[in-house]
């Protein structure tokens, strides 16, 4: 048996940067996780899982000292966010709007994760049990046993960061408010005639909405078959001028079935008839897809656990915000446990814990209601509310002192600045 502070279950992005702000407060904290991510190579192809992170994220990951790795490897900066449905209702925010250099960074979640894996490697109060697998936990008014498949630990604050489908949650009987958005999104990697890196857009339409986030050049990847290579391209050099992508493509789940089952060649063609002439020709490289689902938890505390990012919020991805609603959780207990050492008061005190859902369930209902806004006042048939919504759109981007004071104060909440 073996006694920590902290025990986080889950080894993602989330879990993997709560241990790391925890430990900096001096904390002993074990993490536990059944996979190691993976080693990085250049030549790696890009994983289908990435993320739009904020500035505000970005700065956490500044703090715990991951950020450096990962632009080292590959992580691309975005200025521009253009959203529209008509294009006569084409609305851009731009981060000279708010006094910044950009607006985010698209990067791959395997490499935010194996980044905070090296900083958490060089902590001496970390312990890593991987591969290792939760079996049980009890709590007592001293502490939480966590009984794993090879040892035993105990801890007097047990974080759960094991993903939407918490075993953790399900263990102290944390139920959960959530549903089906009855679509599908499915996500696709591929390479680029043009080079728009600095921008990612969203159109709206009638069958949910297209998207287009810009990856990284700094990377070596291995071209598909020769039959599947871009049409109407002249020539190899004119491609390698372009850039790589991540498109995002929401439908009603049989469709997203339909296309996951076309060979790449057949589905470079479906998206060159549906998304917006803008894109330029591409290569498919890989595709993937996943249901749509919002799930919020009753309570983001039982006694001495607490959730923290997909354990105890999911939302709609449409914005990008999921994994840096993640990190502002991760934040956020820093912040309440740092105070609380600071001001002498017991830190893993039941009732100082809970000022960590005070802080954050209002923020992520906040979020999740704006996204479930949004996806539904778009995805509305009527012919009236698609003009009205236009309509809004084209104000927002075109009326003098409405322009800025909207735009700049969504752009700035968004980014967490």
């Amino acid at each position: 048996m073996k006694d920590f502070d902290c025990v986080v279950i889950g080894g993602g992005m989330v879990g993997a940067a709560s241990a790391l702000a925890l430990a900096q407060l001096g904390l002993t904290v074990a993490l536990v996780e059944q996979h190691q991510p993976q080693p990085f190579t250049k030549e790696q192809s890009f994983d289908l899982r990435v993320s739009a992170i904020s500035l505000a994220s970005q700065y956490l990951l500044e703090q715990l000292g991951a950020w450096t790795q990962v632009m080292q490897w590959r992580a691309c900066p975005y200025k521009r966010l253009g959203v529209w449905e008509q294009e006569y209702a084409y609305t851009e925010f731009n981060a000279d709007n708010i006094s910044q250099a950009h607006l985010g960074h698209i990067a791959e979640n395997r490499l935010l994760q194996l980044s905070l894996w090296q900083q958490i490697k060089l902590q001496s109060n970390i312990e890593v049990f991987c591969p290792e697998k939760l079996i049980s936990l009890s709590q007592n008014s001293d502490q939480a046993t966590l009984v794993l498949e090879h040892i035993t630990l105990t801890a007097k604050l047990v974080i759960a960061a094991d993903g939407a489908n918490s075993q953790i949650r399900d263990l102290v009987n944390i139920g959960i408010t959530s549903w089906d958005y009855q679509q599908s999104a499915m996500l696709v990697n591929v390479k680029t005639e043009l080079s728009q890196q600095d921008i990612t857009w969203q159109q709206y339409l009638p069958t949910g909405p297209v998207a287009f986030l810009p990856l990284s050049k700094n990377t070596v990847l291995q071209t598909t078959k020769p039959q599947e290579t871009i049409d109407d391209v002249s020539s190899k050099d004119k491609v390698d001028t372009g850039g790589y992508a991540s498109l995002v493509w929401y439908h009603q789940r049989d469709e997203i079935k339909r296309l996951a089952a076309l060979s790449n060649q057949q589905l470079q063609q479906e998206i060159l008839s549906v998304f917006p002439k803008r894109l330029g020709q591409i290569e498919v490289l890989d595709k993937g897809a996943f249901p749509l689902t919002r799930r919020h938890a009753n309570t983001y505390q039982n006694k001495r656990v607490l959730l923290l990012g997909d354990a105890a919020h999911t939302i709609n991805p449409m914005a990008g915000q999921g994994v840096n609603l993640g990190f502002k959780d991760v934040q956020a207990l820093q912040t309440v446990i740092s105070c609380a050492i600071g001001n002498g008061e017991c830190w893993h005190n039941t009732v100082v814990l809970s000022r960590y859902e005070r802080m954050r369930r209002k923020d992520n209902l906040l979020m999740q209601s704006t996204m479930d806004v949004l996806y539904h006042a778009f995805s509305h048939p009527s012919p009236l509310i698609k003009t009205l919504r236009n309509a809004s759109l084209f104000a927002v981007s075109k009326v003098p002192g409405l322009n800025s004071v909207v735009k700049n104060k969504a752009l700035a909440y968004a980014c967490g600045v």
